[in-house]
């Protein structure tokens, strides 16, 4: 029996700001090799309790404005009943309730099926965790 399911660890680099991270490409180049031309599922989920997946259009200003809009709903002052980290930050903890952990994608012969505009993108606004973690699985 062949195996079906296919996992990868991504290490994304996020920095001391809050930021959307373009994933499309680094889960491009783990399907070339785990899909090996066939369909399936892929899944993509980040294992932080204050990061989410989102799918959006990228460089056209469409990520800032989702950081611009999250800014609006869940503002970084002390509101907020879980305070460690900086002032804020309980927020962050808030976010995957509006911008889920995790996506799961068709991939068809081997590609990730995406819309023109589309792109698989990690929503970080936590500034105290610098370095996340993307695991992508594919099902096929």
């Amino acid at each position: 029996m062949t195996q079906a399911l296919y996992s990868r660890l991504l290490d994304i680099h996020t920095g001391s700001h809050e930021t959307v991270v373009d994933l499309t490409r680094d889960l491009e180049t783990f399907l070339a090799s785990a899909a090996d031309d066939r369909d399936g599922l892929l899944n993509v989920f980040v294992p932080h309790a204050t990061a989410g997946i989102a799918i959006l259009e990228t460089g056209a200003g469409s990520d800032e404005d989702l950081l611009a809009a999250l800014h609006d709903l869940l503002p970084a002052d002390d509101r907020w009943r879980h305070r460690h980290g900086t002032p804020g930050h309980g927020r962050d903890h808030v976010l995957p309730a509006l911008v889920p952990p995790h996506a799961t994608l068709p991939v068809i012969g081997g590609t990730l099926e995406l819309g023109t505009w589309q792109s698989v993108c990690l929503v970080d606004t936590n500034r105290d965790n610098p370095n996340r973690q993307v695991r992508a699985s594919f099902l096929g």
